[in-house]
């Protein structure tokens, strides 16, 4: 496992985290018991995973419930923790400034702990990211002081909405939308180096479309039913053509997660695992590399054949 850079001088985090939204016991996704989260997380610690990502809303607050469990007597200055605010344990959106610091409290009384590494915006609307006209940025500076921070930032899906953060606050983290097929968050990419921020890649498998097990005849009864049969045909299209470029012998999950870890901004990513065979699969893209030719012609792919088609999350 390779470690890289999260937060100026402090604990360096595994290239391949955990997202919790797996952990949690959540209505209308696959759900995993409380034994078998623990479980997971144990082994993650394992194979030397030490960051996680979590949020009051995954299961309703039983993400964070899991995830502090099973990291009780683990050493806390070795581990690092996300969460968010803004979506929250009963399932509701409150992005109010006011919310914040009752979200945090929260979290920390599930997780076990007395402060979270960091605290993200949770994809909240485009002007809550504006720091010049928001209250949100002072109360979480403050948050830093008390120590119950260590830095904030925000979950985002676009350029123009991570710029607007950088640009208007303190932030020094982001969590970006990034994969194979929706690439725009990389235009940010130096914008994060030169600031210094971790970057977390999240969806790195288009909610398991680059594991390559969908096709155009799939159907979906879970959140991703938001999908109608052309965006599944259209995506269905796209994977194919992804196979295309990759080697179809390659593992094409693997694959999906090297091309995000090849980027020198990535800090981290957090492909989902609904099981220990599938944590273990994943983990394999780090002996798996894209050469920078692949990443290429998987960047020319998106110009010239997706980025177009905005397609929807």
């Amino acid at each position: 496992m390779k470690y890289n850079q999260y937060l100026k001088d402090l604990t360096l985090i595994s290239e391949i985290g955990l997202g919790a939204w797996q952990l949690g016991n959540n209505s209308g996704w696959k759900s995993m018991s409380e034994k078998d989260a623990v479980e997971l997380v144990e082994k993650s610690l394992e194979y030397g995973i030490n960051f996680f990502d979590t949020a009051p809303i995954y299961g309703h607050g039983t993400g964070e419930a899991r995830l502090g469990k099973a990291l009780k007597g683990v050493d806390r200055s070795k581990i690092v923790i996300n969460t968010k605010f803004g979506r929250t344990d009963s399932g509701d959106t409150d992005f109010s400034s006011d919310y914040i610091r009752i979200s945090l409290e929260g979290s920390l009384k599930r997780l076990q702990v007395d402060y979270v590494d960091s605290l993200l915006i949770h994809n909240p609307p485009l002007e809550y990211l504006d720091g010049e006209k928001n209250e949100h940025y002072e109360i979480l500076e403050r948050l830093i002081e008390e120590g119950k921070i260590k830095a904030y930032g925000a979950s985002l899906d676009t350029y123009e909405e991570i710029k607007l953060l950088i640009n208007t606050t303190g932030a020094k983290v982001i969590e970006v939308l990034f994969n194979i097929l929706h690439q725009d968050a990389s235009r940010a990419f130096a914008m994060a180096i030169k600031k210094e921020l971790g970057v977390i890649v999240k969806i790195p498998l288009d909610s398991g479309w680059l594991s390559g097990k969908y096709n155009a005849e799939s159907t979906f009864n879970d959140i991703r039913s938001r999908w109608s049969k052309q965006n599944i045909q259209t995506r269905a299209h796209l994977v194919n053509r992804v196979k295309e470029i990759i080697n179809a012998k390659d593992n094409l999950a693997q694959k999906a997660i090297s091309f995000c870890l090849a980027y020198e901004a990535v800090s981290t990513v957090i492909p989902g695992n609904i099981n220990i065979a599938q944590l273990t699969s994943n983990l394999e893209s780090i002996n798996n590399p894209v050469t920078k030719e692949l990443i290429k012609n998987l960047e020319e792919f998106y110009l010239n054949e997706v980025k177009h088609l905005n397609l929807p999350w």
